[in-house]
């Protein structure tokens, strides 16, 4: 009843962190992501090696081997992206991080270079997911695109 009390806005907007083919997290061949374990999002198969910020808000963590990264937004969302699966065993090889815990960082800013051939390489996935970590703080989480994207593309209203 008092859903302003949460600080929420009315709705926020992710946009698409890279170029590449959205995917609802139903096809992301890991249960963890497809179940939705961590939270609900989308993915994106990434056609270029760079990952950018999705919206507006501070990088809270770049893990150790920079296969992920969490950002909460200017709005309070808290935002996994997770570059490839399993390419934590990587331990950091095909990724360069441009932010660290604590930079503010604006929609568009480039968060990540990554090498995709080296992850293609190792035999593993490039599907990126990007999770809402808060999902119980919002009543709908909807896709607005799916398909291929540019990064000036809004590809999840979150209300």
């Amino acid at each position: 009843m008092f859903h302003f009390l949460k600080g929420k806005n009315k709705e926020n907007v992710l946009y698409a962190p890279c170029k590449g083919k959205v995917v609802p997290l139903s096809e992301v061949p890991d249960p963890t992501f497809s179940e939705k374990i961590l939270g609900d999002g989308f993915a994106v198969i990434p056609s270029e090696g760079k990952i950018y910020a999705p919206t507006d808000g501070e990088i809270a963590m770049v893990f150790d081997t920079l296969h992920a990264i969490t950002l909460t937004s200017s709005s309070g969302t808290e935002i996994l992206i997770h570059i490839g699966l399993d390419t934590v065993t990587l331990k950091g090889a095909p990724f360069t991080a441009h932010v660290a815990a604590g930079d503010q960082v604006k929609k568009g800013d480039l968060l990540m270079d990554v090498d995709l051939d080296k992850i293609t390489g190792s035999g593993l996935n490039t599907v990126t997911p990007v999770l809402i970590c808060n999902t119980d703080d919002y009543e709908k989480i909807s896709l607005k695109k799916e398909g291929e994207v540019s990064l000036d593309e809004a590809v999840l209203s979150i209300s």
